[in-house]
């Protein structure tokens, strides 16, 4: 059994990522399940940056266990790219997901619909027993909208238009197995499985199509 170390103690994600990276033998574990600590200070200027850093800590931190680890947020090209690393504490160290769309509403105030373009992104670091890092990237492009609209999902989703949904709704406004198909953590769990199945040897046929959730 070969067993991985997620870098979250958050049951869902170990749920979400399990589901993706089902391969014969393979067993994920959060940081708590390992009996261990880990809580790196990220400051990376990048998502993989920070992604790196918490994989290698909860790798260390697991005295040489496999490691997966990811960083997430939102871009917002009026903006220059940020939030960014800083999604999840725009408003704030403390802020909450209100906090953080408000400040953004309010960033935005007077930028046209064609100026609010962005994209939700996550990028995962695994590190194998022998050192070997794998890195994905993966992306969901939209653009902001003025104020928020549904009652699904967390984070930036009731402001944030797909453009895969052509105007439609935004990411708070579709059950959660359509998000799945094509959040920015979908993408990148299913852009990581091609890339360990190639390097494990596995068949791409092994185990169902992931089926991931766009948590951040």
């Amino acid at each position: 059994m070969k067993t991985v170390v997620l870098a979250t103690n958050n049951a869902h994600k170990v749920s979400e990522i399990s589901n993706a990276l089902d391969f014969p033998g393979w067993e994920f574990k959060t940081l708590r399940e390992m009996g261990v600590e880990s809580d790196p200070v990220e400051d990376a200027d990048t998502f993989l940056g920070n992604a790196r850093i918490k994989a290698h800590a909860a790798r260390e931190a697991c005295g040489g266990f496999a490691a997966l680890a990811d960083d997430s947020g939102i871009e917002v090209d009026a903006l220059g790219g940020a939030p960014g690393v800083y999604s999840s504490r725009f408003a704030g160290e403390d802020a909450s997901d209100q906090d953080n769309n408000d400040k953004l509403i309010r960033d935005l105030a007077g930028v046209p619909d064609g100026r609010r373009t962005g994209r939700f992104v996550c990028t995962l670091v695994f590190i194998d027993e022998d050192g070997t890092e794998t890195t994905a990237r993966g992306t969901v492009e939209g653009r902001i909208g003025h104020e928020p609209q549904g009652d699904g999902g967390f984070g930036y989703d009731p402001l944030f238009w797909p453009d895969v949904f052509e105007g439609a709704c935004t990411l708070a406004e579709v059950p959660q197995a359509r998000k799945n198909e094509v959040s920015h953590r979908g993408n990148a769990l299913r852009t990581l499985r091609a890339k360990l199945e190639q390097a494990h040897g596995f068949d791409a046929g092994q185990g169902p199509e992931a089926a991931v959730d766009s948590a951040e």
